[in-house]
């Protein structure tokens, strides 16, 4: 099934591709086939009489008959009405409750009426209502409801709300003194609102039958006439009457499919034959071609930088070295690896450039400026790489410019100088795309780049600090294991980043139990697993996964890193807890249930994986067993990855038995560095007499 779409996503992509070069989707084309927006290139003359319904004439008559129908409303609906009143009555009897409180404080009082939603009453204002007596507060309720009402009767659509808030001090009795006149209007200008409501259907309706009522607009041309001039601009209605009287024509010919289909299908079967033998390569790096996701988001970004190519570039001078094609090859070079990004780039450039009057210096420069810029960028891990990588996109453009342009009798220094500026906002354009792309296709891929990588691993990042404040012990253990995993990783080629900032989140769970796990408990305290029944002290410990994974989508971490979560201990056993309830049970297997005992897993899924799940596993046992030598470390090392190896647990991992060698050698080598022999410096007595300043400098 993953073959067939395979498939039929290169045939869809090799067709389209080939649509692209055939087809008229130029905004400027050749001057045989003219479209919207080009320039004529002579004059044009009407051959005949002709007259003809103007569709454009007539939309733009139908358009204006619209515009000049209103809008209507419906007529005031009084239930808005009683609604904001009953609104009103409402917030007013809080107010009173709030006020007859006798258990309350001012301050509590304020508070309270500050949290009312429905009007915002400030601490000035609450003071005000809170000093008022009982007979005034009673008659500044009276008067808001009346004032409500009073307008509430009138009909008040969306925009006549603020002229209706406007009138109601006008409404207010002139018999209350100006500061309680100010209390009504706070309280009744939040209940105004629209009791006319738009009527779309109505209004939809009128503007419908306007539109009908609108007779075709006739357009008439008398033979001879002049439709256009040369150098003029094609409008539609040009355009229109070119189509009426049949001079527009596509100058395709079957050469041009011919020719088109011939490139395309060369171009394909390169791309072809180069993926599929990469890919049956052990130890290459192209398996993530084989995700769906993945073949979709490079088909549509490939066909999408080709038809922009095609839409803007033809018959144009300084736009070809301005389009910021090198993008492609970034993007992709960053979200997979540098070899799809430079393959996959000398595809689109060969497609692009040709059909060109100038296929061959385009084509180069296309080519160059992908390839340089993409290795310049590499990772991507930091911003400034993305800089680089446009600075070096525009000086090699200009080189390929200079190569191509220098000698020929048609340029001049301006254009030359046009076209090396050009070529260095292609720079900065491409990387900015680059940029942007990566950050957002990254999470339709769910894949994690440099950057990400970096911005997750900083250690003000919100979980890390989490962590830090509620299982400090987890927190350096995390540390030492993400050192201890990323050397491993390096040296055999892995992602490195990728296993430190996994290293660094593998325990996250910890922080919500940290009690629970030996690193964070104090030294001569009791265990808190001493008093429970092993398979409960086992479920509290294997639930530190799903805790992790918790916390890991809560701050939105990259499933990627979850699944260093996941994985870290595979589907591996909790054995402390399983060697105790053998022990309670007898040593009689019968008696206990070993899943209860054992990680859900999965087990690790890539060289990455289990890498931190090897590290995870060693930093652990170095750690209670404390060797002292190096052979030790070494013993206890191949014990981890024998276990883990006899458990299953690196049978989808792709790790060599060459790799588990540089590993080993990797985490002894850490590991002696870190857990070496310290000396115990002898304690001095203090002196028992102060020393003078003299004494102290001998």
């Amino acid at each position: 099934m993953r073959k067939a779409i395979l498939i039929l996503i290169w045939t869809a992509t090799s067709l389209l591709s080939a649509a692209a070069l055939v087809s008229p989707i130029a905004t400027r084309p050749s001057a045989y086939v003219l479209s919207p927006g080009d320039v004529a290139p002579q004059d044009i003359q009407a051959p005949y009489s002709l007259s003809f319904p103007s569709e454009i004439l007539t939309e733009q008559a139908r358009q204006e008959a619209e515009q000049r129908v209103p809008a209507l409303y419906l007529p005031a609906d009084p239930a808005i009405s009683r609604k904001q009143i009953e609104q009103l009555r409402t917030a007013l009897n809080y107010i009173s409750v709030v006020r007859l409180d006798a258990y309350s404080s001012d301050e509590e009082k304020i508070s309270d009426l500050s949290n009312l939603t429905t009007i915002k009453i400030d601490a000035d204002l609450a003071r005000t209502i809170l000093n008022l007596n009982e007979v005034r507060w009673q008659a500044i309720q009276n008067e808001a409801l009346n004032v409500l009402e009073q307008i509430m009767r009138d009909s008040i659509r969306e925009d006549q709300v603020n002229e209706a808030v406007r009138r109601i001090p006008s409404l207010i009795s002139f018999s209350l003194p100006q500061e309680q006149a100010v209390i009504v209007n706070e309280l009744v200008a939040p209940f105004i609102v629209p009791n006319s409501l738009f009527d779309r259907e109505q209004t939809e309706a009128a503007k419908k039958k306007a539109r009908e009522s609108v007779q075709p607009v006739i357009r008439n041309y008398i033979s001879g006439e002049i439709i256009v001039r040369r150098g003029q601009v094609i409008t539609p209605m040009v355009w229109e009457t070119l189509q009426q009287y049949g001079l527009i024509r596509s100058q395709t010919t079957h050469e041009d499919y011919i020719s088109s289909l011939a490139l395309v299908a060369v171009v394909t079967g390169f791309g072809i034959l180069f993926f599929t033998r990469r890919s049956n390569e052990p130890g290459n790096n192209l398996k993530i071609l084989k995700r769906l996701p993945s073949q979709v988001l490079i088909a549509a970004l490939f066909l999408l930088f080709l038809y922009s190519a095609k839409l803007v570039i033809p018959n144009r001078t300084v736009v070809p070295y301005f389009f910021p094609l090198p993008a492609f090859g970034l993007t992709i070079s960053i979200l997979f690896n540098l070899e799809i990004g430079l393959i996959l780039s000398l595809m689109l450039s060969i497609l692009t450039g040709f059909g060109l009057t100038n296929a061959l210096d385009l084509t180069i420069f296309y080519i160059l400026t992908s390839f340089i810029g993409a290795l310049t960028l590499g990772r991507g891990k930091r911003i400034s790489a993305f800089i680089w990588a446009g600075i070096a996109i525009g000086l090699s453009g200009s080189a390929v410019i200079l190569a191509y342009r220098l000698t020929s009798p048609y340029s001049d220094l301006i254009g030359l100088a046009t076209l090396v500026a050009a070529a260095f906002v292609n720079g900065i354009a491409s990387s900015s795309l680059g940029l942007l792309f990566q950050y957002i296709f990254s999470q339709f891929l769910g894949a994690t780049t440099a950057l990400q990588l970096l911005e997750i691993s900083r250690p003000d990042h919100p979980l890390l600090q989490f962590i830090l404040q509620n299982a400090p012990g987890s927190y350096q253990h995390s540390l030492q294991v993400a050192v201890l995993a990323e050397q491993a990783a390096d040296k055999i080629g892995a992602d490195s980043m990728l296993v430190r900032v996994g290293g660094l989140y593998h325990d996250a769970g910890k922080a919500l139990n940290p009690s629970f796990f030996i690193e964070n408990q104090i030294g001569g305290q009791l265990n808190t697993h001493d008093d429970l029944d092993p398979s409960e002290s086992a479920r509290i410990i294997i639930e530190h996964v799903n805790h992790g994974v918790m916390l890991a989508r809560k701050y939105r971490l990259p499933n990627r890193i979850q699944d260093f979560i996941r994985e870290h201990h595979g589907t591996l056993m909790t054995r402390y807890q399983y060697a105790k309830a053998l022990e309670l049970a007898g040593n009689d297997t019968s008696r206990v249930d070993s899943t209860k005992f054992r990680y859900p897993g999965p087990e690790p899924r890539s060289r990455e994986t289990a890498i931190l799940m090897l590290a995870d596993g060693c930093q652990a046992r170095v750690r209670a067993e404390l060797p002292q030598t190096e052979e030790e470390i070494r013993s206890v090392v191949r014990k981890v990855i024998e276990y883990c190896e006899k458990e299953g647990q690196l049978d989808h991992t792709q790790l060599t038995m060459r790799d588990l060698s540089v590993i080993t050698e990797s985490f002894v080598s850490t590991l002696k560095n870190t857990y070496h022999p310290r000396i115990r410096y002898p304690e001095i007595a203090p002196a028992t007499q102060p020393l003078s300043i003299e004494e102290t400098a001998k």
